[in-house]
This record gives C-alpha cells, sequence and structure tokens, in this order.
C-alpha cells in the first residue's frame, strides 16, 4: 500500500508541476509563488533520487532549466550548456583541488588560479555574434537544445548588437545570465511571483515588444564555440567582454588557494542580502585556458569547474509518517513525510533519511520533532531529532525485512571493497519478479536516456501496468493500440502520436540498448564500454550461455562489481528472454569507432608506474583520443605496455612473455608526435 501512494504521490506533483509549469512558461500566468513551484520541482527531483523508478518524461529531471517552448523555433547549441558539480563545504573544494593536481599529476604545493565569480540566479542565454554582429540568441533549454528568443534578447540593452572592436572573435557563442535587479522587481510584484520567474516570463513573451517593457539586465561570464578568440586566461577573458561592452559581475575575483576561496565565499556571503540581484553561491574556474583543456570534462560537467553553494537553511518539523521507496536496482530508501515547513522561501514537506544505518544511528522515528536542513538549497535531510520532545509511547522504526512489494527478503549485500555490509537494503528478488521493481525498470527503459520514447512516462507505464498492456519491456513493442483508443484520455491523435515514438525508438545504438536494460552498476559510462568491446548485440547476448567472465576484465573500467551484476542479471531467466525478444524486435546499430584514423588506430594500450608530469587518466584519454584502446590485463591481445617510474614488476615480465612491445614514456610521446 505504501508503495501505491509513493506512486499516486508521484503521479499527482508531476500533473501538479505541469500545470503550474504550463501556466508560467507558456502563458506567463503563474498561480502559485516561485518558492511553491520550486518545491514543488524539489519535492518531485527527492522522490526521483530515492525512487529510481519513479521517472516520467513531464519530470524537471528530463530538462536543464525549461524545456524548449513551442512558442519558439528549437535551435541546437554548438556546444552544450552544461551543468557543474557542486561544493557544498570547504573539504568539498579541497577535494575538488586534489583531484586537480592528481589527474595533472603535479605535486601538494602546485598553486592554481581561480577565476570566483559569484552566480547569479537568473536565466542563462547564449548569444551567437558573427563578424561582430548580435545573429542569434538562444535559451538553456535542456542544455543540448534551446529557445530561439533572438527577438527578446534584443530588447535587453546591456546586450550589445554591433561589437566595434577589432580584436573580437570571427564567431563566438558568449553565455551569460538574463535577470531583473531586486530593486526593478518591486515595481512587477503584482505580476510576477519572484525576480527570476519574471527573467524567465519575460524571455519567452511572444511580443518582443512586451518584453521590452521589463527591466532586464544581463551579465556574461564565458563563452561555448569560439573562432578567433585571444585570450589565454578566464580573467583576460572577463576584462575582454568588458572592452566589448559586456556588463560583467562587479564581486568577480581571481584567487589562488582554498583557505583564500573560502574567505571570499564567507565575505560574500555575509553582503549576499545587500546585492541588489538574487546570487545562490560562487563559480570557481580554473583560470588557465590550457589547463582548462587539459583537464577537459567529466560526466556532463567540466573538471575545471564547481559551483560552491551557499550555506544551507534549516528549520525544525515533525515527522508525520516514513515511507520506503523501492527503486530499480531493488533498493528501498526511507524518506520522511514530515509537516510542511518554509525553509529558505521554500515550503519542504519530504526529507531524505538516506538509509535503515542513519535511522538507526540517529533513531529516527515517526512523531519526532526534528532539525531539517535544505543543504546548498537542494535536498533536504534530517540533522538531529529533539529527544526532549519525543513521545513516550513513540517506537522505533523497524525497516522491513520483506519487500513491501513482492515480500522477497531484504538483504544487506557484503561489499568485498570495504569489508563490510552496504547501509542500502535491497529487495533479494531478480529481474522482473518484483512488480515495483519492474515498473521501475520498464520507466528506466523507456526514459531518456535510454530509448527515449517521447509520451511514454512514468504514468502511461503505471496506467498500462495496471491494465495488463505491458510487464515486460517488449510488451511495449506490441501494444494493441485499437485498445489504447478506447481508454479514458486517448483518442486518434494521442495514439498516433505514441505509436510513432515507439515505432522511431526501434532503431538504438547499442549503449544505449544496454544501459536501457538498467543493469546494476552499468550506467551509461559502462554501457559504452561494454558496447565498444563487445561490438555488437548478438555478442552481449552470448554471455547468457558463459560461465566465465573473465574476458570482461581486460575492459579497463569494467571491474568485480560490474561483472557479478552481469552474471546476476544473465542468470535471470526472464532477463534473458527480454533480451532475447528484444534482438528480435529492434535495430540494434553495431559498434563503429567514433574516430579510425588516429595515430594509435587498432593499438591496444597498458599502463604500469607513475608517469612524468602526467596522471594515468590523462594518458588514457590521450590514447583514447588518438583511437587506441586500453585493456587492463597482460595477454596476447596487448600490443603495447607503457612504463613509468617502479612498473609493476609482474606486468613487465607478463609483457615480456606474451612478446609485448614495452615503451617509455617518451617513446609512447614519439608514437604522438608522428605525423602521417
Amino acid at each position: 500500500m505504501k508503495k501505491e501512494k509513493i506512486k499516486d504521490l508521484y503521479k499527482k506533483k508531476i500533473k501538479e508541476f505541469k500545470h503550474h509549469n504550463l501556466l508560467y512558461f507558456n502563458k506567463n500566468n503563474p498561480k502559485i509563488s516561485d518558492a511553491d513551484f520550486d518545491q514543488l520541482k524539489i519535492e518531485i527531483l527527492d522522490l526521483e533520487k530515492k525512487y529510481k523508478y519513479l521517472k516520467s518524461k513531464d519530470s524537471p529531471s528530463k530538462i536543464l532549466g525549461s524545456k524548449p517552448s513551442k512558442n519558439f523555433k528549437k535551435v541546437f547549441h554548438k556546444v552544450p550548456m552544461l551543468s557543474l558539480s557542486n561544493a557544498f563545504s570547504e573539504e568539498d573544494l579541497l577535494n575538488f583541488e586534489k583531484r586537480i593536481i592528481n589527474y595533472i599529476d603535479e605535486t601538494k604545493d602546485f598553486r592554481i588560479e581561480y577565476s570566483a565569480e559569484p552566480k547569479i540566479d537568473g536565466i542563462s542565454a547564449s548569444l551567437i555574434y558573427k563578424n561582430c554582429k548580435f545573429e542569434r540568441g538562444l535559451s538553456r533549454g535542456d542544455g543540448s537544445e534551446g529557445e530561439d528568443i533572438t527577438e527578446n534578447l534584443k530588447t535587453i540593452t546591456d546586450i550589445p548588437h554591433q561589437i566595434n572592436s577589432k580584436d573580437f572573435p570571427h564567431e563566438i557563442d558568449i553565455r551569460g545570465e538574463v535577470f531583473i535587479q531586486n530593486s526593478d522587481f518591486k515595481k512587477l510584484e503584482n505580476k510576477f511571483a519572484n525576480p527570476r520567474n519574471a527573467a524567465s516570463g519575460s524571455l519567452r513573451q511572444k511580443n518582443p515588444d512586451d518584453t521590452k517593457k521589463i527591466p532586464l539586465k544581463f551579465i556574461a561570464y564565458t563563452f561555448g564555440f569560439e573562432k578567433g578568440l585571444k585570450v589565454n586566461t578566464q580573467k583576460s577573458f572577463l576584462e575582454k567582454l568588458r572592452d566589448w561592452g559586456f556588463k560583467i559581475n562587479p564581486l568577480n575575483k581571481t584567487i589562488i588557494g582554498v583557505k583564500n576561496l573560502m574567505d571570499n565565499y564567507h565575505s560574500i556571503e555575509k553582503i549576499r542580502n545587500d546585492i541588489d540581484f538574487d546570487i545562490d553561491g560562487i563559480v570557481y574556474k580554473i583560470n588557465d585556458f590550457k589547463l582548462q583543456k587539459r583537464l577537459g570534462y567529466v560526466a556532463n560537467a567540466p573538471r575545471w569547474a564547481i559551483a560552491h553553494k551557499f550555506s544551507a537553511n534549516n528549520g525544525i518539523s515533525k515527522i508525520l509518517d516514513i515511507d520506503i521507496q523501492i527503486g530499480r536496482t531493488g533498493a528501498l530508501t526511507p524518506v520522511a513525510k514530515i509537516k510542511p515547513i518554509n525553509i529558505g522561501g521554500v515550503v519542504v514537506s519530504n526529507a531524505t533519511l538516506h538509509n535503515e544505518d542513519e535511522i538507526n544511528r540517529k533513531d529516527i522515528r515517526i512523531g519526532d520533532t526534528v532539525l531539517v536542513e535544505r543543504a546548498g538549497d537542494v535536498i533536504p535531510h534530517i540533522i538531529s531529532v529533539d529527544f526532549k520532545k519525543r513521545n513516550i509511547k513513540s517506537k522505533k522504526f523497524l525497516f522491513p525485512t520483506k519487500c513491501p512489494s513482492c515480500g522477497s527478503k531484504t538483504i544487506k549485500e557484503f561489499n568485498y571493497v570495504t569489508k563490510k555490509k552496504d547501509a542500502v537494503r535491497r529487495c533479494s528478488s531478480e529481474g522482473y519478479e518484483c512488480k515495483k521493481i519492474a515498473i521501475e525498470k520498464i520507466k528506466h527503459f523507456v526514459s531518456k536516456d535510454a530509448f527515449n520514447i517521447d509520451g511514454f512516462g512514468k504514468k502511461i507505464v503505471e496506467n498500462f501496468w495496471k491494465l495488463n498492456l505491458i510487464k515486460l519491456p517488449q510488451d511495449i513493442f506490441y501494444l494493441d493500440f485499437e485498445k489504447i483508443k478506447k481508454l479514458e484520455g486517448w483518442g486518434r491523435q494521442s495514439v498516433s502520436n505514441i505509436k510513432y515514438s515507439i515505432d522511431n525508438s526501434k532503431n538504438i545504438s547499442f549503449e544505449r540498448f544496454i544501459y536501457a536494460l538498467g543493469i546494476r552498476h552499468i550506467g551509461f559510462e559502462n554501457a559504452k564500454l561494454l558496447s565498444k568491446h563487445l561490438k555488437s548485440p548478438q555478442n552481449f547476448f552470448a554471455l547468457s550461455k558463459l560461465d566465465d567472465f573473465t574476458e570482461l576484465l581486460n575492459i579497463d573500467g569494467i571491474g568485480e562489481t560490474q561483472i557479478k551484476s552481469l552474471k546476476n542479471f544473465f542468470s535471470n531467466k526472464i532477463n534473458v528472454k527480454v533480451l532475447d525478444d528484444l534482438i528480435k524486435i529492434l535495430s540494434i546499430k553495431n559498434v563503429t569507432k567514433s574516430r579510425d584514423n588516429g595515430l594509435l588506430k587498432n593499438k591496444t594500450f597498458m599502463l604500469t608506474g607513475k608517469l612524468n608530469g602526467m596522471s594515468r587518466a590523462e594518458a588514457k584519454s590521450l590514447i583514447e583520443k588518438n583511437s587506441g584502446s586500453i585493456i587492463s590485463n597482460v595477454s596476447n591481445k596487448l600490443d603495447y605496455l607503457i612504463i613509468g617510474d617502479k612498473p609493476t614488476k609482474r606486468k613487465v615480465d607478463a609483457a615480456k612473455e606474451f612478446n609485448v612491445k614495452i615503451l617509455n614514456q617518451n617513446e609512447l610521446q614519439n608514437m604522438l608526435n608522428k605525423r602521417s
């Protein structure tokens, strides 16, 4: 029953979010405050994080910012507008700097200069200039695709239409934040909920003349695509922006050392309420562009930048109930339903309890009065219990030993790395035997990064499940559309749309197909590694007939944990049937090398020992950029063993045994310096 309540709650919140999203972004007529709207989004995101099966096409988690509006033409960004990793403490910053130093293989006393830029709480925009002329302006949209809002952006006086500087690049994408000053917003309080909503709604006006009436401002801070930019540091780029006629943040600084970053952070936080525009943290960027390029990116964020969010807000509330949510991988996640309270302008009604160990450690019970914190203004969690206010009749919360969905035993797996049991308790059923897990796996299957079936959201998965239209992923491709037409809320056009989306999804890349299966510990990056190694879905399916998966250990990045998950997946008959049926239905593209003309093409490499002036991660990245492959074990499939200082003798001896060519770092560099 509790799980049904969770699903119904999520469905209700998505519906509510869709309604208010439409009112705000498309009709510019919000019916709730920005704080309430933000809280609604946070509650949805919080639910999705705790219950991995809760996914919807209409969720705020599907887009960075807002979906491109139908009122504007959609345009892809030449360079995606990515998000940043977050830091909430000095320790986070120390770890951030340590990762950078380790990656570039420098000593601890290496001094890194940062550009520290207060993060304006506004709307991101991309301004494309060609031959010194402002040609097109885009909203952030979902990060890869934005709205063409050129005419609206042209109404902002801070945005120059023509640049009269000889050193301006031939083509450049200037990026920054559109916002409304707090002093100007006072005149608009009757029309908009808050400054950020006012800026967002104004940029989405159909008529630019309406946008012109709003006192929008623009501050520039970075660039995406560029041709002819002649600067070497973020500081000099910001100075150029100012010279070219753009406004930049007056609080920007260049700073060396985490201690000095913290001093600046506390100074700005103290004056935060006196600044005439809203800021929610400080962005730190490596100042040197060459070092930025060398560091590159990890997942969807740069290695060379991080957002330091302002300190958390907190408040006192009461736990009304504790819900147990079940994720796609069987993880049981507890969530406290608390008496709604306003924390930092946002109404909070849910707080994460993390796991069973956390509940026991803090002795959290239903009915307790608790201190709730919103860390970094994002995810609410419970800090402590006020035991003095505890009811003497309260009972210790007992975590379920049986799955609330299927009744299977719940277990804590032993972690062979930490030599301890995991903190997370899981449903022990495999595959699709557990109803909740099955539903969540199907939601994952249709999600954006998987099959990306437009219109096939969480609500539809749940409804079709209840109606016995789908029980396994392959059922999606055999749906009875004539029967669906007769269902409430469905018409000829909506059925036609979803049929088109399903048919269109049958063509899928191999890596996305593997990811869509929802195998535990096989995220998108691991799916890429597997697809690159196995080449075809037939080879992947052939794993179901193997007893020994040792061969996969040759894949750099795939370890014992992933191997165990794959074994468990293929040991389940339903999983194998799902895989077999899908391969017959779908057109899965075999892997083709994205680049086959690199200097190291068709060659395999392994690294051992400490390299000089370069970390292993950077060396691996360099090899792969030149079409080489990294493997983890010495065998007859290895072409080159690259040795640094103090290499592992066992690996060197094995390489000699297999007649593998052994190179030092200079010899590798010579290979890369060759010109074909």
